[in-house]
């Protein structure tokens, strides 16, 4: 059955973008808010119980790139045999994304319950957060098999052009998160547990609509066989070669964080670092609309290399950077204009006070961050579509960790810029970077628009 998401990924690239990319803008959107307001019913608990979520999240970060790694890898897969109009490979790659998602995620939940005590003692908190970690941590850790399954069962319908029904299990299970956190931990009053379980059901809910549609209703373009089903180690091996370096850049990214924190601390001392965290979180949600155009530009890209037909990829590549810049301005501009307002929201306690100017200034300067992130992003979301995951991971890397590592390195050590330093340091890193990546994507294109006869 030929469905409304394969006919628009073989249609006109340009209309594929914007279709696809608008169900995912609003699916992160709410997943942002989510994050955002979990947050805040935490913060109720204490601050052990704030920190304890802390501690725990680059445990989380790592089996949120891991499980995303593998969606991209099914969507880039899937869109490149629908390009082909190959469905026996395009359900092939569908039954065997599924499995060897739900198979990691229950070989990773056994490592991480595990090892998960000693690297959190590592850390060296107290015996009362970790505690709290460790309660919140182990009720996560259970979701794993179910998180793998529904970020690959989200690769596989971006990748057959329905996005519409990856935006509602995703909105689906962070409305329900917002609305079962107060429940779980007030209402039940089961604490930091109750904000874990929240966050299980949500995903338990996300699958269930998953599964159904994909194994019940089956009203989607892949066809899913549990019976009969084999291994195919060929498509695995391509599903993983897009899958692996998606999640070591996505990995790359917390890395860069972690050090660009330490920078912050040797510039600004701890308000440095209160700086960082609160602009970046900012700088952060004017992303998410960027982040969903990504995940349009794999899969038609993917879709365009399927049919051979290196004019439409172009055009895919070139106008999703078009349409990016035109969203990556308006909210550069809206953050330089409202920074002063937005700076109050962090700053309205006494001792808040003390980074209100500072932190004006991080936003004003981290806003210009923005115009280079389409360059970057959507070249490296092509690379993906079309199979390459190694050289998207080469420009995340080279973004992340070598560029913006190295300026902001220089601006504070050698040019003693202070704390204003490692911001421009990140504006001017990745604006480098964007313009050695978008060569680097125009020649590829070029490459196979020869090597395709258009």
């Amino acid at each position: 059955m030929e469905t409304k998401g394969v006919k628009l990924l073989q249609g006109d690239p340009k209309k594929a973008i914007i279709k696809l990319s608008i169900p995912m803008i609003f699916a992160m959107l709410v997943q942002t808010l989510y994050n955002l307001v979990d947050g805040i019913w935490v913060a109720g608990l204490g601050p052990e119980s704030l920190a304890a979520i802390g501690v725990f999240f680059p445990i989380f970060m790592i089996i949120i790139s891991i499980s995303s790694g593998l969606g991209v890898g099914a969507s880039s897969v899937i869109s490149r045999k629908i390009g082909e109009k190959n469905k026996i490979h395009a359900d092939i790659a569908a039954s065997n994304s599924i499995f060897l998602s739900v198979s990691l995620g229950i070989i990773f939940l056994i490592i991480f319950l595990i090892f998960i005590k000693p690297i959190l003692a590592i850390i060296g908190t107290s015996e009362k957060t970790l505690n709290l970690t460790l309660q919140y941590g182990y009720i996560i850790l259970f979701s794993m098999p179910l998180l793998f399954l529904n970020n690959t069962a989200n690769g596989i319908l971006r990748g057959e052009g329905d996005a519409r029904k990856a935006m509602y299990a995703i909105a689906t299970g962070s409305i329900l998160n917002i609305f079962l956190d107060p429940i779980f931990i007030y209402v039940f009053k089961l604490g930091i547990k109750g904000a874990a379980y929240a966050t299980l059901v949500s995903i338990l809910v996300s699958s269930v609509l998953i599964v159904y549609w994909l194994f019940v209703r089956k009203n989607t373009y892949v066809s899913m066989h549990l019976k009969g089903f084999k291994f195919d180690f060929h498509i695995v091996k391509d599903i993983l070669k897009v899958g692996i370096p998606s999640s070591i850049a996505q990995l790359s990214m917390s890395v860069a964080i972690f050090v660009l924190n330490v920078f912050a601390v040797k510039a600004g001392g701890d308000f440095g670092v209160a700086v960082f965290t609160s602009s970046w979180r900012i700088i952060n949600f004017g992303t998410v609309p960027l982040i969903g155009i990504s995940t349009a530009v794999t899969a038609v890209t993917g879709a365009s290399y399927g049919q051979r037909n290196g004019r439409k990829l172009e055009i895919a590549h070139l106008f999703a950077i078009k349409f990016g810049l035109m969203i990556s301005f308006f909210v550069m501009l809206s953050i330089m204009i409202f920074a002063p307002f937005i700076a109050k929201i962090f700053t309205y306690s006494s001792e808040g006070i003390q980074i209100y100017d500072s932190l004006v200034d991080s936003l004003r300067i981290l806003s210009l961050f923005l115009p280079g992130v389409p360059f970057g992003m959507f070249t490296s979301a092509m690379f993906q579509g079309i199979g390459q995951g190694v050289k998207s991971m080469i420009v995340s890397i080279n973004r992340t960790i070598i560029m913006q590592l190295l300026f902001s390195y220089l601006y504070i050590f050698v040019f003693n810029a202070g704390l204003n330093g490692v911001w421009w340091g990140i504006v001017t890193g990745n604006a480098v970077s964007a313009v050695i990546t978008f060569t680097w994507g125009r020649a590829t294109v070029k490459k196979i628009e020869k090597e395709f006869g258009n």
